[in-house]
């Protein structure tokens, strides 16, 4: 979560569409 700091905007979007699975794939993405 703290990582989505910079990509907030982003971060807010992925999450609201996948929050059940956000550890795989955002991870993914935001490395």
């Amino acid at each position: 979560m703290g990582r989505g700091d910079k990509r907030s905007r982003k971060g807010k979007i992925w999450r609201g569409t996948s929050g059940k699975s956000r550890p795989a794939r955002k991870t993914n993405k935001r490395i």
